[in-house]
């Protein structure tokens, strides 16, 4: 008891003094949380860079507990005087000994991170710990251009806070994560709702932007009692239209007190089973944790009207042994909206392997998570779920945007086979045994699925009991994940459409070479056959020729001998190559016997013209049947042979 009263004296002074803490019973259980460790309680709540003694804290590192607790309290004793340093020391000044006030370190205030996230922006703001939860607010109206009367944070670990919360009251870590709500600009009402024949009273929270027929119908479910069948005390005499908002109806804020019973005999009443039962239904913009349906003090059978003959019950979501699943979800989606309204996530109208390749099948950048929703009727949170879970604003937004939404009714057995059977082909055979072990009242599930390279992993399974945060915070853990899994994916695209374009770009480029190559070798073709028709040309040309040479070599008459009795001339003829050809004729030959002659030797007369030397004269310009010596090339002449122009 000594050393608990000396601690108990000695926590209340080092907790005023360095921790701000004034409450002896906080500075107690700091203690007791520490195991009486006055150093480290006092670290806990200030580290050692925001006024914790630094020489002393090394000092209790060396020295042990004890000396710890002595050095913590040697910082805060007051100095000692001369009389009490004379004095012999007492247990009490034994455990509080004197420093010097040169070992103190001016105290700074300790700051506070916080990482907010709101849509896809996140801003880091840093505050004193003695700040309200308000200035975090602010801060955030300039940041995210958000007005605080819509904005509220979520995240604490404590609840829900309001905005003249000290910061230092939550003894928060340095480090902390919140998201950014905005909620609509209505308030919550607390409805206080007597059910006559049941002696039964049931607490609803309402945001006021429900209607009223949203009302009846939510208390239609709880009482088994039909809309038509309803009958109300307590409605202010403006509520006179069922579609008006509860903000609009006048009712009393917070707190209104209505009354509601059958229109029907007595008769068909139920039995009152529970003096009292208080049932929160969850709003989008609060919602409080709920284990199972012993929470709401109903049957479940008698809560939604799932048990009664005289209840009216609503038609199934998804019609037994369906052959196409698209015909399933389209009555799936359609009954839905009937029941809970058009403001629902969208469902995908398909089969799960089809919603597969639209999450995780296309592009890096285009890919999302695939939210698989299990519905069934049978159970106590069906309607909740859907009503206050997948129709809010704020989950309907996020769902849209980051995921593709695949749903199916397991309240028919046949149903829930088939949807094993398919989830053991697409996810395997545990995710199917998962789904196996969960009992009716923990339905509904809504599965979030992530695509990966050669599976497909199950990320969450999120069950009905549950609030709008608690699903908001699991649907955006999956997104975290998802997106680091995404930003690898992308830069693994990337990078493989990267390689592919170099290697597109070079297989082009070979083609290109390939064609060039192609046409080279074509026009070389081409050309080689081009002079190779042409020699054949010339070829047969010149054989033409030799054959005309030949014909006229043959045809020419013997040469005269130099000596006989007919006239001789003797000429010569000079070639363009400088060369003479020298031979006899009759003087009666005929100049055409000279121009075969010529030709015979490789110069045809159509091409040469042969002329005398003086006076220069065209012989071939002649009549061909004159003879020599009437061409007066006689006794010898000497000629030269000249291309034609």
């Amino acid at each position: 008891r000594g050393r608990d009263s000396r601690c108990g004296r000695t926590s209340r002074t080092a907790d005023l003094a360095c921790t701000g803490i004034d409450n002896i019973a906080e500075a107690i259980t700091l203690l007791e949380l520490n195991n009486w460790d006055l150093v480290a309680a006092i670290n806990g709540v200030m580290p050692q860079e925001n006024g914790i003694l630094q020489s002393e804290a090394s000092q209790a590192n060396i020295y042990g507990p004890h000396s710890q607790a002595a050095t913590a309290e040697a910082a805060v004793a007051p100095p000692a005087t001369s009389s009490s340093s004379s004095s012999p020391p007492s247990s009490s000044s034994a455990f509080c000994p004197v420093l010097p006030s040169r070992h103190i370190v001016e105290r700074q205030p300790r700051m506070l991170n916080f990482r907010v996230e709101y849509r896809q922006r996140t801003v880091e703001v840093v505050v004193e710990e003695g700040s309200a939860v308000g200035e975090i607010k602010h801060i955030l109206e300039t940041e995210l251009q958000v007005p605080i009367s819509k904005m509220q944070l979520k995240g604490w670990k404590s609840g829900d806070v309001s905005d003249i919360t000290v910061l230092r009251s939550l003894h928060l870590p340095k480090n902390n994560s919140l998201y950014v709500y905005t909620h609509l600009l209505f308030p919550n009402f607390l409805l206080v709702i007597s059910h006559r024949e049941a002696q039964r009273d049931y607490n609803l929270n309402f945001p006021g932007s429900r209607t009223i027929q949203e009302v009846k119908r939510n208390v239609s479910d709880l009482t088994n009692i039909p809309v038509r069948h309803q009958q109300w005390e307590g409605w202010p005499a403006a509520a006179s239209d069922d579609s008006m908002t509860l903000a609009a109806s006048g009712i009393s804020y917070p707190c209104h007190h209505l009354s509601v019973c059958r229109r029907s005999s007595p008769a068909n009443n139920q039995e009152p089973t529970e003096e009292c039962a208080d049932v929160h239904m969850v709003s989008d913009s609060e919602g409080d944790d709920f284990e199972d349906a012993s929470e709401f003090g109903v049957d479940e059978s008698e809560m939604f009207g799932m048990g009664s003959s005289t209840g009216c019950r609503k038609a199934a979501l998804m019609p037994e042994n369906s052959e196409n699943e698209s015909d399933a979800l389209l009555h799936f989606t359609a009954e839905f909206s009937t029941r809970y309204g058009e403001c629902h996530p969208v469902f995908f109208i398909g089969t799960l392997e089809a919603a597969s390749q639209e999450a995780f099948y296309g592009k890096a950048r285009d890919r999302k998570l695939l939210a698989i929703y299990l519905h069934n009727d049978e159970s106590v949170l069906s309607n909740v779920f859907c009503s206050q879970m997948m129709c809010a604003d704020s989950i309907v937004a996020y769902l849209s945007q980051n995921f593709i939404t695949w749903a199916w009714d397991v309240t028919k057995e046949a149903n829930k086979a088939r949807l094993l059977t398919i989830c053991t082909r697409h996810f395997g055979s545990v995710v199917a045994q998962t789904i196996r072990t969960y009992k009716t009242d923990q339905f509904p599930l809504l599965l979030t699925v992530m695509g990966k390279r050669t599976s497909n992993e199950v990320l969450n399974v999120i069950q009905g009991n549950t609030t709008v945060d608690e699903l908001m915070m699991r649907l955006m853990g999956a997104m975290e994940i998802f997106s680091a899994q995404q930003q690898e994916d992308i830069k693994d695209e990337d990078e493989r459409e990267a390689r592919e374009m170099v290697k597109r770009e070079q297989d082009e480029a070979y083609q290109l070479s390939l064609e060039a190559d192609r046409k080279k070798r074509e026009a070389q073709e081409r050309e080689q056959a081009e002079q190779l028709r042409l020699q054949q040309i010339q070829k047969e040309a010149d054989d033409e020729k030799e054959a005309i040479r030949l014909s006229l070599e043959h045809a020419l008459p013997p040469e005269p001998a130099e000596e006989g009795g007919e006239p001789i001339s003797k000429l010569r003829i000079r070639t363009p190559s400088g060369e003479f050809l020298v031979r006899r004729f009759l003087g009666s030959t005929k100049l055409q016997i000279l121009f075969d002659f010529v030709a015979s030797k490789g110069y045809p007369w159509d091409d040469f013209k042969l002329l005398t030397t003086f006076p220069r004269r065209n012989i071939t310009q002649l009549d061909p049947a004159s003879s020599l010596l009437e061409a007066k090339l006689f006794p010898q002449e000497t000629l030269f042979l000249e291309a034609k122009e």
